[in-house]
C-alpha cells in the first residue's frame, strides 16, 4: 500500500468515527467498541480500503441511540450491521444511495473557513493564512451531475477533494465536476496563504509597579468587512508563579479558572467603546522579573463572508429537475489565532 494513501485512510476513519459518534476520545471508542470494530471491519477488507463513504456505511451500520442501545441490552443482540447490502456497493458511484427521490430538489454549498494567524510582541504579523472547506448538503433525485466553479481558483493552494471530483476538469479548468453524495458531505479543503490582514486587534501590555505586574490589553475591528464578528473570546494562561489575579474588563465578562486560565468573552465590539482588560498580577515575593509571557488565543465567527477571499462563481446541474432550489452560505472562525506578548 503507499504511504499516503495509508494516511488517507486514517483520515477517512477519524472522519467517519466522528460522524458517527459525534466526537473522538478515548471515551468515546471505550463506550461504542462494537460499532468501532464493525466500522473497521466493513472499511478495510484483507488490509486493504474497501467501504469509506459514511453514507453507505450509514445504510450498513445503524449509528448508535438511545433505542438501539435499550435493545442490545435487553435482546443480548449488540450488532449493528444490516442483514442486507446497499445496492451502491457494486455500482460505479459507491458513494450514492441507489436511485433516492426527493418532492423539492435542493443543494446548498457552504465555505466554512477557518484563519490561522501569529502575531509576534512587536505587533508584527508573522503568519495568516486560512484553511477552508467546501461543505455540500444535498437532496437531489436520480443520478445528478454537478459542475462548480469558482471566480478566483488561482489563490487556492493544497486543495483535497472528496473521491467523487473527477480531477481531469479541475486540472485543466480548475472546475469541479462530480455526481454528489446523497446528504451532507465535505466536497474539498484548500488552504489560502500570506494574507495581509486580520479582521481584529489584539494589543496586549505588560509592565511592572511596586511589586506587581500590570495587564492591561486592547481587542478592536482592524477592518470593516460589512459583516458583524460574533462571539469573540480571549484566553490566556497565567504563568506558574502567578499567586493571584484581580482583572476587570470595560465589556463582557472575565473568569479565571482553577487551572490558571484566564477567559474572556467579548461577543461583539460595541460602537461607542474599545474593549479592555486590565488589572494586576500577584507574583511570588522572591520573583522581580518575569520570564514567561503569556499568550494570547483569540477566538471569533463571521457569518457571510469568506476572509480568503475565494468566491463561488456558479453551480449548474446537467439535466436539472423541476423546481430546483440552491443555495450559498459562508462563515469565518478563528483557528489557531495567537497573539504573543
Amino acid at each position: 500500500m503507499p504511504p499516503l494513501m495509508g494516511i488517507e485512510f486514517l483520515c477517512r476513519v477519524s472522519d467517519v468515527l466522528s460522524d458517527y459518534l459525534g466526537g473522538l476520545n478515548e471515551d468515546v471508542i471505550k463506550d461504542n467498541f462494537v460499532i468501532v470494530y464493525e466500522l473497521l471491519d466493513e472499511m478495510i477488507d484483507n488490509g486493504f480500503p474497501l467501504t469509506t463513504e459514511p453514507n453507505i456505511l450509514r445504510e450498513m451500520i445503524a449509528p448508535p441511540n438511545i433505542v438501539s442501545k435499550v435493545l442490545s441490552v435487553v435482546t443480548g443482540n449488540s450488532s449493528n450491521v444490516s442483514d442486507t447490502l446497499p445496492g451502491a456497493t457494486g455500482s460505479c458511484i459507491p458513494w450514492r444511495a441507489a436511485d433516492p427521490k426527493y418532492a423539492n430538489n435542493e443543494v446548498y454549498v457552504d465555505l466554512v473557513e477557518e484563519m490561522d494567524t501569529v502575531i509576534n510582541r512587536d505587533g508584527v504579523l508573522v503568519k495568516c493564512e486560512i484553511y477552508g472547506e467546501v461543505r455540500v448538503n444535498s437532496h437531489l433525485s436520480g443520478l445528478p451531475d454537478l459542475t462548480l466553479s469558482f471566480a478566483n481558483p488561482s489563490i487556492l493552494d493544497d486543495v483535497r477533494f472528496h473521491p467523487c471530483v473527477r480531477f481531469r476538469p479541475w486540472e485543466s479548468h480548475q472546475i469541479l465536476s462530480f455526481v454528489p453524495p446523497d446528504g451532507e458531505f465535505k466536497l474539498m479543503s484548500y488552504r489560502v496563504k500570506k494574507l495581509k490582514s486580520t479582521p481584529i486587534y489584539v494589543k496586549p501590555q505588560l509592565s511592572s509597579d511596586a511589586g506587581k505586574w500590570c495587564v492591561n490589553v486592547l481587542v478592536g475591528l482592524r477592518n470593516d468587512h460589512g459583516k458583524t464578528i460574533d462571539s469573540i473570546t480571549l484566553q490566556f494562561q497565567l504563568p506558574p508563579c502567578v499567586l493571584s489575579a484581580d482583572l476587570t474588563s470595560n465589556t463582557g465578562t472575565v473568569n479565571v479558572l482553577g487551572n490558571k486560565t484566564c477567559s474572556w468573552s467579548i461577543g461583539r465590539i460595541p460602537k461607542d467603546k474599545t474593549p479592555s482588560l486590565s488589572g494586576t498580577l500577584e507574583f511570588e515575593s522572591e520573583l522581580e522579573r518575569l520570564n514567561v509571557f503569556p499568550t494570547f488565543r483569540v477566538g471569533f465567527k463571521i457569518m457571510g463572508v469568506a476572509l480568503s477571499g475565494v468566491q463561488i462563481d456558479k453551480l449548474d446541474l446537467k439535466s436539472t429537475p423541476s423546481r430546483l432550489y440552491k443555495g450559498f452560505r459562508a462563515l469565518t472562525q478563528a483557528g489557531e489565532f495567537e497573539v504573543r506578548s
